[in-house]
C-alpha cells in the first residue's frame, strides 16, 4: 500500500504530548483540590458540582476510550481486551493511550531515521503511523474533556467569583488551568486535524494563534455572557441552557453522523456534540459551512446583546455597576476580536479540501501517477473546522 505522502511527528510535536499529559494531571488535582477548598468552607453546592462535571466528563471519554480499543482491537485475545476493560473501570484508560503514544512518538521523534519510501509497510513510516494514530485519539478524547468538564468549570468559576466578589487563589489557580486545558486541547486537535487527513495544509505557529485567539475569545465572550444571565435568574439560564443543547443535538441528528460504529454509541456522540456546540462551533460532517457558522455566531451575538441591555435597563442590585461596566466591556471586546480572529482564519488560514467521510479515500500517488486506495481512521467522520 502506498501513500501520496507521509507526514512527520516531530520532537515539537512530542513534547506538545509531554505538555499535554502533564496539563491533563494537573488539571485533575487542581479539581479536587479547588472542590476540597470548598467542601472545607461549607460550599457544598460548589464543591459538588465541580466533582459531577469531572466524574461525567470522565465517564464518557472512558466510553469512548474503550469503544475505540474494542475496534481496533477486533479479533485479537480477549484476555487483553479485559485487562483494558478495568483500566477504564478505574478511569485510567487515557493512561494507556498515552503510554502508547509517548512510546511510539519517542521512537518516531528521536529514533527513527528519515525515509524516502512512501510506503506504509516501511518500518519508518509505520512508527509515524502508528504515532500519529495514538495521539489523534488522545486528542479526539481532550476534546470531550474540554467541553464536558473544562469548560463548564470554567464558568463555574467565573459566575462564583461574580457572585460573591471575593477571590482566593485556588480560584485563579482553576481558571488559568482551565484556560491552559482548552488552548493546548484546540491546538492539539487541530495538528491532529492537519496530520490525520489527506489535503490538509501544515498547522503553521501564526495560525495556531489565531485558530486559538478565536477560540477562546469566542468562548470566553459566551461563558461571560452566560455567567451574567445565571447571575440574574438562575431557571432562565437553565432554560437557555436546554433550548439550545436541543438545538445543537438536532443540528447533529440532521448531519445523520457516521462516527461510531454502534447506534448507541453514535447517539451519546450526537449527545456530547450538543453540548459542545453549545460553547463552540464545530463543522460535524466536513463540509463547508460558511451560512451555518453565521448563523450561529449571528445566534450568539443577538443572546449577548440581549443579555447586557437587561442588565442596562432593568440594573439589578445583585452586581455592582463598575462589575458590570468591566465584565461587559470584556465580554464585548472578547466577541468582536473571537470574531475578526474568526474571519482571519477562515479567510487565509482554514484547509479548504475536505475528505469525504467514507471508509477509503483516493489518493494519486506522485512517484507513479496512479489512484492508490488509502485507508482512513475514525478521524474523518468526527468534528472539523
Amino acid at each position: 500500500m502506498a501513500v501520496a505522502h507521509m507526514v512527520k511527528f516531530t520532537k515539537q510535536n512530542f513534547f506538545f504530548l509531554v505538555g499535554g499529559m502533564i496539563i491533563y494531571v494537573v488539571d485533575i488535582g487542581v479539581d479536587f483540590w479547588v472542590a476540597s477548598r470548598y467542601f472545607c468552607q461549607g460550599q457544598y453546592s460548589w464543591s459538588i458540582l465541580i466533582l459531577c462535571f469531572r466524574g461525567l466528563s470522565s465517564i464518557i471519554t472512558q466510553i469512548f476510550s474503550y469503544e475505540w480499543f474494542k475496534n481496533d482491537w477486533e479479533g485479537t485475545d480477549t484476555g487483553k481486551l479485559k485487562l483494558v476493560f478495568l483500566v477504564h473501570l478505574f478511569h485510567c484508560g487515557i493512561f494507556i493511550r498515552y503510554w502508547f503514544a509517548l512510546k511510539y512518538g519517542c521512537q518516531a521523534a528521536f529514533k527513527q531515521t528519515s525515509s524516502r519510501s512512501t510506503s506504509e509497510t516501511d518500518p519508518s513510516n509505520f512508527i509515524q503511523k502508528q504515532t500519529i494514530d495514538a495521539v489523534t485519539d488522545i486528542n479526539m478524547l481532550r476534546v470531550f474533556k474540554a467541553f464536558l468538564e473544562t469548560t463548564p468549570q470554567l464558568f463555574l468559576q467565573i459566575y462564583i467569583l461574580m457572585e460573591h466578589g471575593k477571590t482566593h487563589f485556588y480560584q485563579y489557580a482553576a481558571i488559568m488551568i482551565s484556560f491552559c486545558g482548552i488552548s493546548l486541547s484546540m491546538v492539539d486537535y487541530q495538528i491532529s486535524l492537519r496530520k490525520s487527513l489527506p489535503d490538509k495544509d501544515e498547522f503553521h505557529l501564526f495560525s495556531k494563534f489565531v485558530y486559538l485567539f478565536y477560540k477562546l475569545l469566542t468562548i470566553t465572550s459566551w461563558i461571560l455572557s452566560i455567567s451574567l444571565i445565571t447571575l440574574l435568574n438562575v431557571r432562565i439560564s437553565v432554560i437557555l441552557l436546554i433550548f439550545l443543547w436541543i438545538c445543537g443535538f438536532i443540528w447533529t441528528l440532521k448531519q445523520n453522523t457516521t462516527f461510531c460504529k454502534s447506534k448507541k454509541m453514535e447517539y451519546l456522540y450526537r449527545t456530547v456534540v450538543g453540548i459542545i456546540l453549545f460553547f463552540s462551533f464545530f463543522n460535524i460532517k466536513g463540509r463547508r459551512t460558511k451560512f451555518c457558522i453565521s448563523i450561529y455566531y449571528a445566534t450568539h451575538t443577538v443572546v449577548t446583546l440581549g443579555i447586557l441591555f437587561v442588565y442596562m435597563f432593568w440594573k439589578p442590585s445583585i452586581i455592582k455597576e463598575i462589575c458590570f461596566t468591566i465584565v461587559s466591556i470584556l465580554t464585548l471586546s472578547s466577541l468582536v476580536l473571537g470574531i475578526i480572529f474568526l474571519v482571519v482564519y477562515y479567510s487565509h488560514f482554514h484547509p479548504t479540501t475536505y475528505c469525504t467521510p467514507q471508509a477509503y479515500s483516493d489518493e494519486m500517488d506522485g512517484g507513479a501517477g496512479q489512484k492508490v486506495r488509502v485507508k482512513s481512521g475514525r478521524f474523518q467522520n468526527f468534528l472539523m473546522q
